[in-house]
């Protein structure tokens, strides 16, 4: 099957959802929430999304990535966050819509293969510190494969690549499990599909993945500034939810 040509309003062939949530307390992170206050858990949400658009820009800037970026955005791409970042950082609003987080991906990928886009990535935002060549690898891997994926150290993946819609990959899932991987990949070999693994990362689900990312930001602060990888923004959150857990286990 042959993807449709980009249209003169998609300059680029290629385009990057970056799948977020509105930090609102009570709605994003719960599974934190105790030892996180939700506000905390908030916050620290709030700028994973920022770190997303931020490195993403960074990473097309780097490479010279032809990637038009999309923010894929709940509960409304009318909430002030998005309202922001559209206007600061150039990326295009979207809505997720769907009933589960299966649906939501699958409408946004429709969405913009629908609109002429020949590869399109989806990365959702849990992966702070994620180097910058897994966006130029996974682009340029999912040019030579039907299907791309990132794999999360917990069983799931924080990101996927597609060039046509398949609607099966996102259903059936037992999403927020250890089987969301292994029942994708079992998916895509049953449709055929040319599939690629990139390198596994660990994304943010739990307090110990919270604990990994402090471990990991105070070792990046000790390197000199230019190396940093993670923004002083995050940094600066994470030093500060490890001086409060202290407080609340003592």
């Amino acid at each position: 099957m042959t993807s449709p040509r980009p249209s003169p309003r998609t300059p680029h062939r290629s385009a990057l959802i970056i799948f977020a949530k509105a930090p609102i307390p009570g709605q994003v992170k719960t599974r934190l929430c105790p030892p996180l206050t939700p506000d905390e858990a908030a916050t620290l949400h709030g700028s994973f999304v920022l770190d997303t658009v931020e490195r993403s820009k960074a990473a097309i800037a780097k490479f010279k990535l032809p990637l038009d970026r999309y923010l894929s955005c709940a509960p409304s791409s009318a909430h002030v966050f998005f309202k922001i970042l559209e206007e600061r950082h150039g990326v295009t609003l979207i809505d997720q819509i769907g009933e589960d987080i299966g649906m939501r991906m699958h409408h946004s990928f429709d969405n913009l293969l629908s609109k002429g886009y020949q590869l399109v990535l989806l990365i959702g935002t849990d992966v702070p510190s994620l180097p910058l060549e897994h966006y130029q690898q996974a682009l340029a891997v999912l040019g030579s494969h039907d299907l791309v994926l990132a794999p999360a150290l917990d069983g799931g993946y924080f990101l996927i690549g597609l060039k046509r819609p398949a609607p099966e990959l996102f259903t059936g899932i037992p999403w927020s499990t250890d089987r969301v991987l292994s029942r994708t990949q079992e998916k895509a070999a049953a449709l055929g599909l040319k599939t690629a693994l990139l390198p596994p990362w660990r994304d943010v689900d739990t307090i110990e993945d919270i604990q990994a990312l402090i471990e990991a930001s105070a070792a990046d602060a000790a390197r000199p500034k230019k190396d940093h990888v993670f923004s002083s923004r995050t940094s600066g959150a994470l030093q500060l939810i490890a001086k409060r857990l202290k407080t609340r286990t003592s």
